[in-house]
């Protein structure tokens, strides 16, 4: 069972994707970037492909030629980090969308593949990806002659409903895309559930699809069960683990799981989190290790051959709670040791 088994419900990504896609009248796609967040970027990407999505979108070229070759010909494949030095190649040969986020890289993709398609990215005060205002006034006249078949910008604050910075995003990208003849996107999951004002031409939910805040309305989608390699009994007085950081207070039974930090398990979660087993909680028991988890099962009737820490008793929110993080960085940290096994697609 190596460290873990990770199951993916490829049905339930794709009742996600289905749930965001009806609240917009444009098209939705799908980003898959860092591997569909650690949950198998083929996989997901062929089940989202089959329920309908069109595009895609991954973080840099070489995702986007192995979701090519995953995917075949056929869906749009946006790069969000647009066309770096030495992607000429791939952007040729895998058919990708670079979205250009420069005057740098405009000229490098006019120039090295001025036949192959691309997008714009402008910032609209993320001041993370894209061209600034006084950037694209200057070379604007020059890239829509080039033909972009999309304009885009990224919202800072979306998964905030009523941060301000939300509509003077939606202001920003409204003044500099006024009138194009080029399909337009701003929103992101919490872009999605702002409103139809921040909808434009196409969305692109990432988290939402994999169960993720702030899509309160999604489906879990995953589930991590960690075998049991050992149990033992402590008496009152004894300690567990690294730092002798728990002590038990009365006779107290311990499993020892095959998992740890080193399989995304962030050390910091462990005083918070709780392993499920046939539905009886049972809390970490002392701190977090490379390679396992020491774990109270007092109250188990039986020894449990594994315990499950991720599904529907504990979300990757209340995870990234725990450890004082987000559900993204959960999702991408689950380690390449567990065996995933997928169902429906």
């Amino acid at each position: 069972m190596s460290t873990g088994q990770l199951t993916i419900d490829l049905d339930a990504i794709v009742a996600n994707w289905r749930a965001l896609d009806a609240k917009t009248a444009g098209e939705t796609a799908a980003v898959v970037k860092a591997d569909a967040y650690g949950l198998g970027m083929a996989r997901v990407a062929r089940a989202l492909a089959r329920a309908g999505v069109r595009t895609f979108c991954v973080a840099v070229a070489e995702e986007g030629a192995t979701l090519r070759e995953a995917l075949g010909p056929g869906p749009a494949i946006h790069v969000f980090s647009g066309h770096m030095a030495g992607d000429a190649d791939m952007i040729r040969d895998m058919d990708l969308m670079p979205m250009i986020n420069s005057v740098d890289q405009l000229i490098r993709h006019l120039e090295a593949a001025p036949l192959a398609r691309f997008g714009i990215q402008l910032d609209t005060g993320m001041n993370r990806l894209g061209m600034e205002p006084p950037e694209w006034a200057a070379v604007r006249e020059m890239a829509l002659a080039a033909h972009p078949l999309l304009i885009m910008s990224h919202l800072a604050c979306a998964d905030e409903p009523d941060h301000p910075m939300n509509a003077q995003q939606l202001a920003a990208f409204t003044e500099m895309t006024e009138g194009l003849n080029v399909p337009r996107s701003l929103a992101a999951t919490g872009g999605i559930l702002l409103g139809e004002a921040f909808h434009f031409d196409l969305c692109r939910p990432g988290v939402g699809l994999y169960g993720g805040l702030p899509f309160a309305e999604a489906t879990a989608v995953a589930s991590l069960d960690l075998p049991v390699i050992q149990c033992r009994d402590l008496t009152e007085g004894e300690t567990v683990g690294y730092g002798n950081t728990f002590t038990a207070r009365k006779p107290t039974r311990i499993a020892t799981v095959s998992s740890g930090y080193a399989d995304g398990i962030i050390r910091a979660m462990g005083p918070k989190t709780i392993l499920y087993a046939d539905g009886v909680p049972c809390p970490v028991a002392g701190r977090i290790s490379m390679d396992s988890i020491s774990v109270d099962i007092t109250e188990m009737t039986s020894d449990p051959k594994a315990l499950r820490l991720l599904g529907p008793d504990q979300t990757v929110d209340d995870l990234a709670k725990n450890s004082g993080t987000i559900g993204y960085e959960i999702l991408t940290s689950l380690g390449a040791r567990y065996a995933r096994r997928y169902s429906g697609g």
